[in-house]
């Protein structure tokens, strides 16, 4: 592996064996709309599809999700860690023989080309290279495949401003999507569409442990959705994307299986 993608290994293999994780991941808590718009393109997907998570971590939330709806799942990541838990946590929930859970490079994939129906992954483009990612994404995927991703922005100097503060939370090589890889996306699909989340919602993040936070987020999710249906500069200020693509487009010459071990995790927001 490059020595970028042995860092990433190193980090999330240790952060996924810490029992106590990171104090970060407590914002996660506020994450209601965003969360349900991964969930709600998993059960759009059309009935028994060949589904691909991409990164998937400990969570392997696509997976799970896509495996209790009936899909037939594949989840690959960098770290052997990662696999161990979501395979554990696929044990307990009933679904492990859903799921081919693999170790595997996300920048090198070794599926034939046209493997999968849907590829989807939660906070992991941000830890790659975008344009290789992305290659390896419309590779794998079928001609009428989608792909759908939740990852943070880069733009908020709030949020960035919390990261500096906090490095050792993240790896070195992570990059929170700027409007930049946006377009480099949306570019790669013949259809994309950009859903945004938690602007006004961040607010929420002090009363999380207490009683009303759920009503609390409803209400703050409410207002951001209409602040980002009418003005669309504010977008880019979010913590949170969510992407959904259909109709890949190719760029260079597919070739059967091309990669190695390795992949990547479920990224730090």
């Amino acid at each position: 592996m490059s020595d970028r993608l042995e860092r990433e290994q190193q980090f999330h293999d240790a952060r996924f064996g810490d029992d106590d994780g990171r104090p970060s991941d407590r914002f996660y808590r506020i994450n209601h709309a965003s969360d349900r718009f991964f969930r709600d393109v998993i059960d759009d997907l059309p009935p028994e599809s060949m589904v691909l998570d991409y990164g998937c971590g400990e969570g392997a939330y696509c997976a799970l999700h896509a495996a209790q709806s009936g899909h037939r799942v594949t989840a690959v990541d960098l770290s052997p860690v990662a696999i161990e838990h979501a395979r554990a946590r696929a044990e307990e929930l009933g679904v492990a023989d859903g799921i081919d859970f693999q170790v595997m490079n996300a920048e090198a994939l070794t599926f034939p080309d046209d493997s999968f129906d849907a590829v989807g992954g939660l906070g992991v483009l941000h830890h790659l290279e975008i344009g290789t990612a992305l290659e390896n994404v419309t590779r794998v995927l079928r001609s009428e495949g989608q792909a759908f991703f939740v990852e943070p922005l880069g733009h908020n100097p709030l949020i960035g401003l919390y990261r500096r503060r906090t490095p050792e939370q993240r790896t070195d090589d992570e990059h929170p999507l700027l409007t930049s890889d946006l377009a480099e996306i949306e570019s790669r699909f013949e259809s994309f569409d950009a859903t945004y989340f938690h602007l006004l919602g961040l607010l929420a993040i002090p009363a999380i442990g207490r009683s009303r936070l759920d009503e609390l987020v409803r209400r703050l999710d409410s207002i951001d959705r209409a602040l980002f249906e009418r003005f669309e500069s504010i977008r880019k200020y979010a913590w949170i994307v969510g992407m959904r693509m259909s109709g890949p487009r190719r760029r260079a010459q597919s070739t059967e299986g091309v990669g190695g071990q390795g992949a990547t995790g479920r990224a730090s927001r």
